[in-house]
């Protein structure tokens, strides 16, 4: 067992998402987005040899770019273990509508916690280290299970704090990761 590289891209900007809380809640992504990040994707892709697999979260903003990459030979697979974090009762909410005290009990016990009701962060992390994509090595996500990925590549061993915790990569951006104890 060794490492394997992983090219883990955002979806591209999501209709409606600013200053929401957004979880999984399955906002729209206008289809020229999807598209220019599909052909990125694929550029890049065929530069470094990879394999023409994509792997997405179910939610629109990721299948998208895997639907656009499928109509041009590419397998397109969707995983669940690459959804968002579950915010329950808060997603779709905008963060100015959140109580305040809420989302200071969240980062006091931020691994443990669920916001909303929904999902803790120490879940997301499990998924996030479960996550096998097998031979493929491009994946379409979302900014809280790279903040995961980021944060297990720092700090395989540490429990994740809110002041030390990643910040989400932009939209439609790339992060290179290294997944280790798996195969290459």
């Amino acid at each position: 067992m060794g490492a394997l590289s992983l090219h883990a891209w955002r979806h591209a900007r999501a209709d409606e998402a600013q200053g929401r809380c957004i979880g999984r809640t399955d906002l729209p992504v206008d289809p020229r987005r999807a598209k220019r990040l599909a052909h990125r994707m694929r550029a890049f892709a065929r530069r470094h040899a990879l394999p023409r697999i994509v792997i997405t979260s179910p939610l629109g903003r990721c299948s998208a770019v895997g639907c656009w990459l499928a109509c041009w030979g590419w397998q397109h697979r969707v995983d669940e273990s690459l959804i968002e974090l579950d915010f329950g009762r808060w997603d779709g909410l905008a963060w100015s509508s959140v109580p305040r005290e809420d989302i200071d009990a969240w980062c006091l016990d931020f691994a443990e916690a669920a916001p909303g009701g929904g999902e803790s962060v120490g879940t997301l992390l499990e998924r996030v280290r479960a996550f096998d994509p097998g031979e493929a090595r491009v994946v379409v996500t979302h900014g809280g299970w790279l903040s995961a990925a980021i944060w297990l590549s720092r700090h395989p061993d540490t429990p994740p704090s809110s002041s030390a915790w990643p910040e989400a990569p932009r939209t439609g951006h790339r992060v290179a990761l290294t997944l280790f104890g798996r195969s290459s």
